[in-house]
């Protein structure tokens, strides 16, 4: 039983093939006023009678080899996956074969990474797939934007849930695969890999808050740790060592699951205390030292560079891309990736608007720089407006996009709108987004920004609404002149298209020297 601000939830395990059984226990169990309706003995009844009809001694038997042959395997409501990628079979439940008609001598499992967190998912999840493909490999990922597998968009749409790490997994061309894995998926349907070689939690920030009985950031550091679970325990678990709530957590997880994987923590700053204790245990570590990437596994030490030349750190002021290059090298080299091959990797990544789109993408647009990023709560906006603001120099004004998704309590709302206020922008055109007002009527959440907006202190005269996330970039490329410097929060797919396109023969991925640091 687990208490949360709406009431408790109350969870059971079963196997695999009593999981409508066990939903129909769990909600007996919960609602005593059906007591009256279904008594005990009743009930009981009832439960032996569906016991009986979903078992599959057959389902377990192929599971319980697989397992015994440490293969990994994909359960869905429709078919049974052994071994994954490359060596994966895939059989219907209509038509499971029996164990001895399993060709099990060519199945295996292949190189596997669990991304997820608050921010910086998308962008570990394209920067582990690089590495992986610069080590020659064809790879397969599932993000946010979509599925991919050898260069190849399977789905677009946000598919950072078990969905999408089963098309993967399933997908024979895969010889390496990275998952991102949200909390939304975890919650609702929990995590389709049943074993991995490491996953990362980047960080764990507000929010969400209010769905499936999640309040606070403890519960949302319980949710991002279950992916401990499934790693291997000749594997490697990737924790944020900036992060105070997962250093704190990291002590609970061998209670939580019976066992703890090796560690392997990351932060800004090598020298960290933490980070100096782990080594001296042999723990693997990557942090900044002296401008450089330094990461150290298995007692060794690599330099993977300077880190103003790695175009993702946007020459070096973007720390938060600079944590996720750190927590990116670690999970590579568990995976048997090159240190060499990582440090090529991130000399280049970010070079190109193909690299990561949709974060952090740069654009000199008739002498105004252009911010083009998914920030969408807020520690990421805060992670883009302190790059935009330092972009500013002491002479270019800021403007931004502003927006929010409806599933959001009105206190996170506000508090988004609290973050930008802080930085003082000198123009924020509020928007609609209206691909997700998810239950919202239109104009309540810009309603809720311009007005928190203005409580901070920004004047009217800075502030407009728009109706459309489109037509709110607009607005803002109307309003900028050259010197400026525009940070626009854009989640749709198709603005983030239409936006290049406007940008036309004036898009570039990289932007003029940086102003001198002021302070």
């Amino acid at each position: 039983m687990r208490r949360h601000a709406g009431g408790v939830s109350l969870a059971i395990a079963a196997p695999c093939d009593q999981l409508f059984l066990a939903t129909e226990v769990n909600e007996w169990a919960a609602c005593p006023e059906l007591a009256p309706a279904i008594e005990e003995s009743a009930a009981f009844e009832r439960f032996t009678d569906l016991q009986s009809r979903e078992a599959r001694p057959d389902m377990k038997a192929l599971i319980e080899v697989a397992e015994s042959r440490k293969l990994p395997h994909v359960l869905d409501e429709s078919a049974l996956t052994l071994g994954s990628g490359t060596g994966c079979r895939s059989f219907g439940l209509d038509a499971l074969p029996t164990v001895s008609d399993v060709p099990w001598n060519q199945l295996h499992t292949i190189p596997t990474a669990l991304v997820t967190g608050s921010n910086g998912k998308t962008t570990t999840v394209r920067l582990l797939a690089a590495c992986a493909t610069a080590n020659e490999w064809r790879v397969g990922y599932n993000c946010t934007d979509g599925v991919f597998v050898d260069g190849e968009q399977l789905a677009s749409g946000d598919y950072s849930g078990p969905d999408g790490a089963r098309t993967v997994l399933r997908d024979r061309r895969t010889q390496a695969a990275v998952i991102e894995t949200a909390r939304g998926g975890i919650l609702r349907r929990g995590i389709a890999v049943s074993q991995a070689d490491t996953a990362v939690v980047t960080n764990v920030s507000s929010d969400h808050f209010g769905e499936y009985g999640i309040d606070d950031l403890n519960g949302l550091a319980e949710v991002k740790l279950t992916v401990a679970a499934v790693v291997s325990r000749s594997g490697l678990l990737v924790l944020n060592a900036d992060d105070a709530l997962l250093r704190a957590k990291a002590g609970e997880i061998e209670r939580r699951f019976g066992r703890c994987p090796p560690l392997g923590w990351f932060a800004l700053d090598a020298e960290q205390a933490l980070l100096r204790e782990h080594r001296c245990t042999d723990g693997s570590t990557c942090g900044v030292r002296g401008g450089h990437l330094m990461l150290t596994h298995g007692g060794i030490e690599h330099d993977l560079g300077l880190v103003s030349a790695m175009p993702l750190s946007i020459d070096g002021i973007a720390t938060y891309n600079v944590a996720n290059l750190a927590g990116a090298a670690l999970a590579a080299i568990a995976l048997g990736i090159p240190a060499a091959t990582v440090r090529r990797v991130f000399a280049e990544f970010g070079g190109s608007l193909n690299d990561n789109p949709g974060r952090m993408m740069r654009f000199d647009f008739h002498g105004a720089r252009v911010l083009v990023d998914y920030a969408h709560n807020p520690d990421g906006l805060r992670g883009l407006l302190a790059v935009a603001r330092r972009l500013c120099g002491g002479t270019g004004r800021l403007g931004l996009l502003l927006g929010h998704a409806g599933n959001r309590k009105n206190a996170d709302i506000e508090e988004l709108a609290r973050v930008a206020a802080a930085f003082r922008p000198d123009f924020v055109v509020v928007k609609e987004d209206e691909a997700y007002l998810r239950g919202r009527p239109r104009g309540e959440i810009p309603r809720l920004l311009h007005d928190e907006l203005r409580r901070c202190g920004l004047p009217e005269s800075s502030i407009v609404i728009r109706d459309s996330e489109l037509e709110a970039v607009r607005c803002a490329l109307d309003w900028a002149r050259p010197g400026d410097v525009l940070a626009l929060t854009v989640h749709s797919a198709a603005t983030r298209a239409a936006v290049m396109e406007m940008m036309g023969n004036q898009s570039v991925n990289h932007l003029p020297a940086l102003p001198p640091n002021e302070g």
